[in-house]
């Protein structure tokens, strides 16, 4: 305890020199700052990865079900029958997606025909984001609606509605194209316009995809009978985890079961890896502010000098005057990373409640008008851990060769330990 209690007083006593105690000061500096640039800066990759989270749509059901390998599942598989009939589970909507072909006005556009059961439209809310003077319908009588993207409709010179059959077109399962005439390769459908048209508000929905019916989209793509995945809603109060897990449990290693983050996997994985990239530079930033550690030391057992030759007469070991420089290494580190961490926490903070920093200066411009921070306890856990091990790295070994190089046998003890 004794080591503690010296290098305890070297912080914080009055320095004989004032140039040692800036250089300590500028140490702690550097530390603190460097931790809060973390804490802000992993704090910011979890306000954006939160936001991202927040506009998941109805078009991201709370969980899907699909197969690991295949793209088809018989639609009364024993499986999914029994999934439907799980005390979790609320309701269950069978939904076939594929890529077509749509042409209007002489023009082909790449489209995603995502063909949902009669239950999507009152299991999803897609009502509350559709436009338009008509009526949220998928089909009627012989009749296929679809309901396509705002952007989408848009793109092709359509309105809220369009007059007449849209032409669809998806290639013959297993045939090759006749380059004689390639139109005989296709399936041929038509679909009619509700009147209404969606707007999720992301590009990858608005832009590309129209909802019809199962049977429209099983017959385009010559799927009778058949789902590429089951959508599924659990009960209010049955959390998405533990509901993910006994589904998955269930239904075995033949089916994926995804929450919302798996289904838009590759977003986040893009998002985790910037994040982790972001942290390894900071954390070099941080193994740099740590150097400074160093010089304060240097400084410190130069002016200590004597004081350690008393030790060293009263008995104290090399490796104890070792280990109180050891400490002081690690007190500036631990000083500067607790000030660090309540100045980055306190700057996310301030906002989160403020949006101090903007993304612009168009208000609206964006979706949101500051830059989004999310104070995640694990990230402070994380950056607190990061800067001790730094710390113990920077100093031992610097440490252990500057005692060692004192050449205490020869010294005279002048002073009595400050």
């Amino acid at each position: 305890m004794f080591t503690f209690y010296i290098a305890r007083r070297y912080l914080f006593a009055r320095k004989r020199h004032h140039t040692t105690g800036i250089i300590a000061a500028i140490s702690v500096a550097g530390v603190a700052l460097a931790t809060a640039a973390m804490v802000v800066t992993l704090s910011v990759f979890n306000g954006f990865r939160d936001l991202v989270a927040s506009l998941f749509t109805a078009f991201d059901p709370q969980l899907r079900v699909s197969l690991v390998e295949g793209t088809a599942i018989a639609a009364d598989d024993s499986s999914l029958v029994a999934l439907g009939r799980h005390p979790m589970v609320a309701a269950v909507t069978p939904v076939l997606q594929d890529q077509a072909l749509v042409v209007v006005h002489d023009q082909q556009w790449a489209v995603t025909i995502k063909g949902v059961g009669d239950n999507f439209l009152e299991q999803n809310g897609l009502e509350s984001i559709l436009y338009g003077d008509g009526h949220a319908v998928l089909h009627a009588d012989v009749l296929d609606y679809g309901i396509m993207g705002i952007r989408l409709a848009a793109s092709m010179g359509l309105g809220t509605s369009y007059e007449g059959g849209l032409p669809v077109y998806a290639p013959r399962r297993g045939e090759r194209v006749n380059m004689a005439n390639p139109m005989s390769s296709f399936r041929r459908d038509e679909l009619y316009s509700p009147g209404v048209v969606f707007a999720v508000g992301q590009q990858n929905y608005d832009a590309t995809t129209i909802v019809t019916s199962l049977r429209f989209a099983q017959h385009l793509f010559d799927r009778e009978g058949q789902v590429s995945a089951v959508e599924v809603r659990l009960h209010d109060g049955v959390g998405t985890r533990s509901g993910r897990r006994e589904l998955q449990r269930m239904l075995g290693s033949r089916f994926r079961v995804s929450d919302r983050y798996e289904q838009q996997e590759d977003t986040f994985r893009i998002m985790q890896v910037e994040k982790f990239i972001a942290y390894l530079f900071l954390s070099f930033i941080l193994l740099v502010a740590s150097f400074n550690i160093i010089g304060s030391l240097s400084m410190l057992m130069i002016e200590k000098r004597d004081d350690c030759s008393t030790l060293r007469s009263m008995g104290a070991t090399r490796q104890q005057v070792e280990r109180i420089f050891h400490i002081e290494g690690w007190l500036i580190s631990g000083l500067g990373a607790a000030i660090g961490l309540v100045l980055g926490a306190g700057l996310c903070l301030l906002q989160q409640h403020t949006g101090l920093v903007a993304l612009g200066h168009s208000e609206g411009a964006f979706i949101v008008d500051a830059y989004p921070v999310s104070l995640h306890g694990t990230d402070l856990a994380a950056v607190f851990a990061t800067v001790v091990v730094v710390g113990i790295v920077a100093v031992s070994l610097p440490v252990r060769h500057m005692v060692r190089s004192l050449d205490y046998d020869n010294s005279q003890p002048h002073t009595q330990p400050s």
